[in-house]
C-alpha cells in the first residue's frame, strides 16, 4: 500500500505533504525525530489526512498534485471535507443500529480513502 499523507504541526503552524510506502506510524515517528529537514526538530507533527493507493505511480502523482496547490486554504478544505465525511458516515451507521465510535481526535486520521 502507498500513502499520501498530510501532517500538521501546531508549534510551527504548518502543513507537510508526503508520500510513503512505509507504515504510517513509523513514518510519523521519523518525522518527529530531531533530523535535518523541513519536519526535523519540531516534534509535534500529527497526521491530519491520508489517502491509500495500490499503485505507486498514482500515489506519487497525487502527492505532486496536492503539493502544487501551494494553498493552505485548499489543504484545509480537503481536510475539512474528510472530517465531515467521517461524521456523516458515523450518523448513517448509527441509524442502522450499529455502534460506531468516531476517533476521539479526528486529526489523527481524518480520512482513509482506498483507491485501486
Amino acid at each position: 500500500m502507498y500513502h499520501l499523507y498530510i501532517l500538521f504541526s501546531e508549534t510551527a503552524n504548518k502543513y507537510y505533504i508526503g508520500y510513503t510506502a512505509d507504515n504510517l506510524a513509523e513514518r510519523l515517528r521519523k518525522h518527529n525525530t530531531n533530523h535535518k529537514g523541513f519536519t526535523g526538530g519540531i516534534g509535534d507533527w500529527k497526521i491530519v489526512y491520508t489517502e491509500m493507493y495500490t499503485d505507486k505511480n498514482i500515489a506519487t502523482k497525487r502527492e505532486r498534485e496536492v503539493k502544487k496547490w501551494k494553498s493552505r486554504k485548499m489543504l484545509e478544505k480537503l481536510i475539512s471535507k474528510a472530517k465531515l465525511s467521517w461524521i456523516r458516515s458515523s450518523r448513517l451507521f448509527s441509524r442502522e443500529g450499529h455502534r460506531f465510535d468516531l476517533p476521539t481526535n479526528l486529526s489523527v486520521q481524518a480520512c482513509n480513502i482506498i483507491i485501486c
